[in-house]
C-alpha cells in the first residue's frame, strides 16, 4: 500500500460514519470501519470482502479525517489483483478490456454500431470545428438496452443546433471501473491512449453519456486542459435558452434516481431533474433518499461485472419498492449502470425505468 495511504489510515478515528454511510453495511459481510481498522494493524482481510464495495463513495465524503476510505478499499483490491486472488468474472473483465479496451470483451469494430440508427451523418470529431467530443462509454456503445441513449442524446444536440463528432473505433474505455477494480496499469494505459487521441484531434471539449466515464475523464485523467460535462449539463441550458422545446407531454409520475457519479460524487443534482420539470405533463417525485443521499444501486465499483456470495434485498429492489410506495410510474435515471441495475427489480414490481432521454424523445 502507498505510504500516503497508509499514512492516512493511520488518522482513522473509527468513528463508524464510513459505515453509517455505506450501502453495503449491516445487509452484507462489508464493514468499512473495520476494514480500515484492520488496515491499520496489518491484520488479515478475507479476500472476498473487498469486491463488495460498489465505489459509491459514501464512506469518503462522510469521513471527517479525509481517510478516503473508498480509495483505500480500491488499494486492497489491487493487492488482490497483483497476487492473482480475483474472481473469475473480474478477470475476464479486465482481460477484455486489455484486448478490446471494453470489459465485455465486443470487437471494436462494432464500437461505432449505435450510429447506423441514426438518419443524419455524425462527423468525426476532427472534423468538427468546435472539436467536441460525444464521448460514448463502454455499456452504452455495446449493450442492447443502453445502446439507445447515444442515438437519443445525438438527436437532442442536433435538434438544439450543438456541433458534436465521435471517435468510433478510436473511443476506448475510459477506464474508471477498470481503476476502482484495482488494475491501476491497465487504467494508466487506456488513459495513456485516450488523452493520446484527444492531442492527436485538438478535442476542446467533450460531452460524456455516462456519470463514470465523467469521473475519469474529469478528475482523473489530470490537467488536460478540456472542459468535461456530462450530457444533462448540456441539455439542461438548451432548455433553459429555448434551444430544446417539448411539443408532446408526458403524463406520468416520475420518480428521479440520482447516480452516485453525478450526484454526491460531481454535485449535479439540479440540471436533471430542471429538464424533467420542463416536460409537460410529467409530475416529477422525490425519493426518500434523494440528492446527497441517494441510495447507490450496486451497478458501479466493478460490481456490474461480479456477482457477490451474500443473499439480501438489493438496494435495486429497495429503490423500486420505495418508488412504489411514492406513487410514481415511472423510474428516470441518468446513467447506464442505474438503468441496468433497476430495470428487473422494476418489471417484476410493475414499475418502468426510462434513462433520461427515453423520456425526452417521446415528447420533441
Amino acid at each position: 500500500m502507498p505510504e500516503q495511504t497508509a499514512t492516512r489510515v493511520l488518522t482513522c478515528i473509527q468513528c463508524g460514519k464510513c459505515t453509517g454511510g455505506c450501502p453495503e453495511s449491516g445487509k452484507t459481510p462489508f464493514n468499512v470501519r473495520m476494514l480500515m481498522r484492520k488496515t491499520q494493524f496489518k491484520s488479515n482481510i478475507e479476500e472476498s470482502l473487498p469486491w463488495y464495495c460498489t465505489s459509491c463513495g459514501a464512506c469518503t465524503i462522510r469521513c471527517p479525517r479525509d481517510v478516503k476510505p473508498s480509495e483505500v478499499v480500491i488499494e486492497l483490491r489491487s493487492k488482490l489483483v497483483e497476487d492473482g486472488e480475483i474472481p473469475v468474472t473480474i478477470q475476464k473483465a479486465l482481460e477484455n478490456t486489455f484486448v478490446q479496451k471494453n470489459p465485455w470483451g465486443r470487437s471494436r469494430n462494432k464500437r461505432a454500431d449505435w450510429l447506423r440508427k441514426l438518419d443524419f451523418e455524425v462527423p468525426h470529431v476532427s472534423e468538427t470545428e468546435s472539436k467536441r467530443l460525444l464521448f460514448v462509454c463502454c455499456i452504452q456503445a455495446y449493450d442492447p438496452r443502453c445502446m439507445v441513449i447515444p442515438v437519443n442524446v445525438a438527436r437532442l444536440l442536433k435538434t438544439g443546433g450543438i456541433e458534436f463528432g465521435v471517435l468510433g473505433e478510436e473511443e476506448a474505455c475510459c477506464g474508471n471501473e477498470i481503476r476502482r477494480i484495482g488494475e491501476s496499469g491497465l487504467f494508466e494505459e487506456l488513459q495513456e491512449e485516450n488523452l493520446g487521441t484527444f492531442t492527436e484531434y485538438g478535442v476542446q471539449e467533450i460531452i460524456a453519456l455516462s456519470p463514470h466515464c465523467m469521473n475519469a475523464l474529469k478528475k482523473e485523467y489530470g490537467d488536460t486542459g478540456i472542459e468535461v460535462v456530462h450530457y444533462t449539463e448540456v441539455l439542461a441550458k438548451m432548455v433553459e435558452g429555448g434551444a430544446l422545446k417539448f411539443p408532446g407531454s408526458f403524463e406520468k409520475k416520475v420518480v428521479y434516481h440520482d447516480p452516485c457519479f453525478l450526484g454526491k460524487q460531481s454535485g449535479i443534482f439540479d440540471e436533471p431533474r430542471s429538464i424533467l420539470k420542463a416536460v409537460p405533463g410529467l409530475e416529477l417525485l422525490e425519493f426518500s433518499r434523494a440528492r446527497e443521499t441517494s441510495l447507490c444501486c450496486e451497478g458501479g465499483g466493478g460490481r456490474m461485472f461480479f456477482e457477490v456470495e451474500s443473499v439480501y434485498q438489493r438496494n435495486a429492489e429497495v429503490r423500486v419498492i420505495d418508488a412504489g410506495k411514492r406513487g410514481a410510474q415511472v423510474i428516470a435515471a441518468a446513467c447506464p449502470f442505474c438503468v441496468m441495475t433497476l430495470e428487473d427489480p422494476a418489471t417484476e414490481k410493475g414499475l418502468i425505468v426510462k434513462e433520461l432521454s427515453e423520456i425526452l424523445m417521446e415528447v420533441i
